[in-house]
């Protein structure tokens, strides 16, 4: 029979060997891909295009999948504002530390008094024209520590970057996992379809010999039902994964592509103490929190500056005059126009209703919180990586289980196969057996899917993809 040559195959091969279905032909001929009888492989690896694609489908991997969603990704993208946000602020604050340079262009009229005084004592003059340069500075406590603040808080804005984007590794690790094992069950309900057919087949001519009751037709017929709906329903799994992965890496929602099973090439689980070496060096979170409470101390500091005094330095050269020219004549001579001034001013606080002392206070809880949340985030970094490491090390160990699992659930098919036709098993027996292979299946194919998640988890406390 065809399922004991499936059976043997299955048998001796990995169990992550069966997948890879051609949807495509499958909807646009309406009939059920054929599958290598030896190999129980669908001829074609490409995922289902639309009726209306005429080009080869494009073929992800999970490297181009990461490299698409992070393109798209807008929690991704925010982080990355978020950087260059920063970047502008410490960009700003450089800048107030330096000069500044401006050019001042004003003209004054005032109402006269028939002579050269000005009806207003406070102006110089009826016609006043003022054009000036001014080089600015203001020297101040709060500055150099807004300086300081702005700088930890672009380290910490590419922190939380990095943690966005290693978050979106799992996502799409996830996702792109997710549409390969939904291939591999739509191959092995298929497989369980055809087998259901084979043995409702075979009831039927036992029954016409004799050889059966009409009871084990009838358990056939609603197995082969239950196939077909399982079928159906592997088949919309399919493709709604298919369309989730779609989503994550295609600006124009395209569903022509398919994606390559590599699966079972899985990656090996590292020794826990290099694991702990690569968190402890290249954890964002823990470096996020650890930069945060740098920034929480230099706004303490640049809220205490406020009690200091800041200096002001300010020069003018240019004019400053009763006409816009460079000379003014007079009864004798001219007088040049042009000349500087300067001007230093010290600002001393004294008081102001408390308004300092409760932003240092403000400041100061900021950073016990801060401090709070860098122990909470080193807990959760021990935590997370023995958890994640240990996980990722049950899914390794409990891929051999379930593969010996398929192999077995393979081997009684076969056995109870020929106990039926020899008239010791039952139906019930023969069913029984087959939803044991299609679930053993399944199972593994989640086994690997599951070990996959686990390892980018585990890589997103070490940064080793």
């Amino acid at each position: 029979m065809r399922m004991n040559s499936i059976s043997r195959r299955w048998a001796s091969s990995l169990v992550g060997a069966v997948v890879v279905v051609c949807s495509a032909t499958a909807q646009q001929s309406g009939n059920t891909p054929v599958l290598d009888v030896q190999t129980a492989q669908p001829h074609s690896t490409q995922a289902q295009p639309t009726s209306s694609d005429s080009q080869a489908p494009v073929v992800i991997t999970l490297q181009d999948a990461l490299q698409r969603a992070r393109n798209l990704d807008t929690t991704y993208r925010t982080a990355l504002t978020a950087v260059g946000v920063a970047r502008e602020d410490h960009v700003q604050a450089r800048a107030a530390l330096l000069p500044s340079v401006a050019q001042n262009t004003q003209y004054l009229y005032t109402q006269g008094t028939g002579t050269a005084i000005p009806r207003y004592i406070a102006n110089n003059a009826v016609h006043e024209y003022i054009s000036q340069g001014n080089l600015h500075e203001v020297i101040s406590g709060t500055q150099f520590a807004d300086y300081n603040r702005t700088a930890v808080a672009a380290a910490v804005a590419r922190a939380n970057a990095e943690v966005a984007a290693r978050g979106l590794v799992a996502t799409v690790v996830k996702t792109y996992y997710a549409e390969v094992v939904a291939r591999r069950k739509y191959a092995n309900a298929q497989l369980a379809a055809d087998e259901a057919r084979r043995f409702f087949e075979l009831t039927q001519k036992l029954e016409q010999g004799g050889e059966v009751a009409h009871a084990d037709v009838i358990k056939a017929q609603l197995t082969a039902n239950d196939t077909q709906r399982a079928l159906q329903d592997s088949k919309l799994a399919m493709d709604r994964s298919h369309i989730e992965l779609a989503v994550l890496v295609f600006p124009n929602f395209n569903q022509n592509f398919s994606t390559v099973d590599d699966l079972r090439l899985p990656p090996p689980l590292p020794p826990m103490q290099e694991v702990e070496q690569q968190a402890k060096a290249n954890n964002p979170q823990l470096y996020a929190a650890m930069q945060a409470v740098r920034a929480a101390g230099f706004e303490v500091l640049a809220s205490k500056a406020a009690y200091l005094p800041n200096l002001t330095l300010d020069y003018w050269y240019g004019i400053d005059a009763t006409r816009f020219a460079t000379y003014t004549p007079t009864s004798e001579g001219r007088i040049h126009n042009l000349g500087y001034s300067a001007s230093v001013t010290l600002n001393i606080p004294i008081w102001n209703w408390g308004a300092t002392h409760s932003k240092v206070k403000q400041s100061e809880l900021r950073r016990e919180q801060a401090q709070v949340e860098l122990s909470a985030a080193q807990r959760k970094l021990i935590g997370d990586l023995k958890t994640l490491y240990a996980e990722a090390d049950s899914a390794r160990m409990q891929l051999d289980v379930l593969q010996q699992s398929a192999d077995l659930a393979a081997q009684s098919v076969r056995l109870t196969n020929l106990r039926y036709q020899g008239g010791e098993a039952t139906a019930l027996e023969v069913v029984d057996a087959q939803n044991s292979l299609i679930t053993a299946r399944n199972n593994y194919d989640d086994g690997e899917a599951r070990y996959r998640l686990a390892i980018a988890n585990l890589q997103t406390l070490t940064g080793v993809f």
